[in-house]
């Protein structure tokens, strides 16, 4: 049974737990004579200058006041208490390895080697990282593709029906929610699918963050019955690079999570993560739905501003059909480019390279400029007066450039049996007909173009090649310059 003062604090969300901890323990003047070895800074003085001594001298060990991570028990159990409360779940696991740990920690709970999972194949990297570390098969719904924007939309309900009925084995389905695009699958209908069918319900939202603090934007897995949701933090709530959360409802066993959790994420978990975490839950509890209505504003008036300068299609709520495309998120700045007869990628390079301004990632044919609560309308400005300049400097005749962001992919085997098989290395053209034993991908957005276990097709080395002609930035393969590809023997 819990006493007064951890339910007091699990319900007052002005505290922050491990930060109220790490203030405490920097008044204390500890004489260190544990790890880090930079010793609060005084080791690495070129450190303390750059990031600060007020960053290095909270960079500490786990210790009995500050709890441990890998199984908390006192300040992070109680920072983990108040995140579950604030985003409506039963539990919630702050992870330092990212969302790929949050979401690989997500699969791994659910799947065991050959067991099947139902998931759209325009997942990220992390998802399909994890089915080679347990051994879990993939059964792909592939999605729809809007023909003019090229991009890849969500899972049609009667498409997941179909992979439920043809695969009633499967443990879970697992939906993006939503998609780097932001456009967001019925994920009620697919939770209610799902359950009825005795399977697991995972959401990647990586992109998602903030539909757990906006008015009108699309529903959060944890409010749709989602069993798990791996939520990124770091991208639109504010906390630093690297960290994240792990949801959970009520039919999942918080005890076997943390065990999976630990199977793979670091034994010596970073405080200035998870301060970052404590303290930027609390700007969310307290300020997030005040703060995210700004950002929707700001990003409504971009998109009419960057449609009136003509060309460009900045893509919104028009495109929701009810089904493959059933939600939105207004907040995500996704135009397509084609028609000023630029890939994406290249208005991502001149933005940076000519106008100092770095939008998320430009694809070969749409760009994503990532607005959030640290954006204001005099730089919202700024991109759209860019955008207009681009497209009176470099405008000119498309004809030639592709636009399929998505290629169905033909799959031989799983990503397991692929990625640990004897390979060959082959020079790209000649891999034509093999089947791959890595990933490649354009990163961001890191969903792979091929991965392993795939058909090396045609269509995919022009698809590899053209986007390398256009500077996209290519990861994945062993060969870092993608000039040879591993193949099974």
């Amino acid at each position: 049974m819990q006493n007064d003062s951890t339910t007091k604090t699990e319900l007052d969300q002005n505290r922050a737990p491990i930060y109220e901890a790490l203030e405490r323990f920097r008044q204390m003047r500890v004489v260190p004579f544990d790890v880090p070895g930079h010793k609060r800074g005084r080791g690495n003085p070129e450190l303390a200058a750059f990031l600060g001594q007020q960053c290095v001298g909270v960079d500490v060990n786990s210790m009995k006041p500050l709890d441990n991570l890998c199984h908390p028990i006192s300040v992070i159990r109680d920072a983990e208490r108040l995140a579950a409360a604030a985003f409506g779940a039963a539990n919630a696991f702050l992870m330092v390895g990212g969302t790929t740990s949050s979401v690989q920690s997500m699969v791994l709970t659910a799947c065991k080697r050959g067991d099947e999972i139902i998931l759209p194949r325009n997942v990220h990297r992390s998802v399909i990282n994890a089915l080679v570390l347990c051994g879990a098969v993939p059964v792909y719904v592939n999605p729809e593709v809007d023909q003019r924007l090229g991009i890849s939309l969500g899972m049609k309900r009667e498409q997941v029906q179909k992979a439920i009925r043809e695969h009633p084995g499967a443990v879970a389905v697992l939906v993006n929610n939503p998609t780097y695009y932001g456009v967001c699958s019925d994920l009620r209908a697919i939770v209610r699918m799902a359950h009825e069918a005795g399977m697991l319900c995972l959401a990647d939202e990586a992109h998602g963050t903030h539909f757990y603090f906006g008015d009108g934007l699309p529903v959060s897995a944890m409010q749709a019955g989602a069993d798990m949701a791996a939520v990124s933090m770091h991208k639109s709530g504010g906390s630093l690079t690297q960290s994240s959360l792990l949801l959970t409802g009520p039919g999942v066993h918080a005890g076997y999570v943390r065990q999976i959790i630990n199977l793979t994420q670091t034994t010596s978990g970073s405080y200035l993560l998870m301060s970052s975490l404590d303290i930027s839950r609390r700007n969310l509890a307290l300020r997030g739905r005040e703060v995210f209505r700004q950002v929707v504003a700001m990003a409504e008036y971009a998109r009419g501003e960057i449609n009136a300068v003509g060309g460009y299609y900045a893509f919104g709520r028009e495109l929701i059909n009810g089904n493959a495309v059933f939600d939105f998120d207004t907040t995500k700045l996704s135009v397509h480019t084609l028609d000023i007869g630029l890939a994406g990628i290249e208005v991502y390079d001149i933005l940076r390279d000519e106008y100092d301004i770095q939008i998320e990632f430009g694809d070969i044919g749409n760009i994503l400029a990532y607005l959030s609560m640290g954006d204001r309308s005099q730089e919202v400005e700024r991109l759209v007066s860019a955008l207009a300049e681009i497209r009176r400097r470099y405008h000119t005749d498309g004809t030639g450039l592709l636009s399929q962001e998505y290629i169905d992919p033909e799959v031989v085997t799983s990503p397991q049996q692929a990625f640990y098989a004897d390979k060959i290395s082959l020079p790209l053209r000649q891999a034509e007909g093999r089947v791959c034993s890595e990933f490649v991908m354009c990163y961001p957005p890191g969903i792979p173009i091929l991965a392993p276990g795939e058909r090396v097709t045609g269509e995919i080395l022009d698809y590899i090649e053209y986007a390398k002609s256009k500077g996209c930035s290519m990861t994945g393969p062993e060969d870092p310059d993608i000039l040879r590809l591993n193949v099974l023997k």
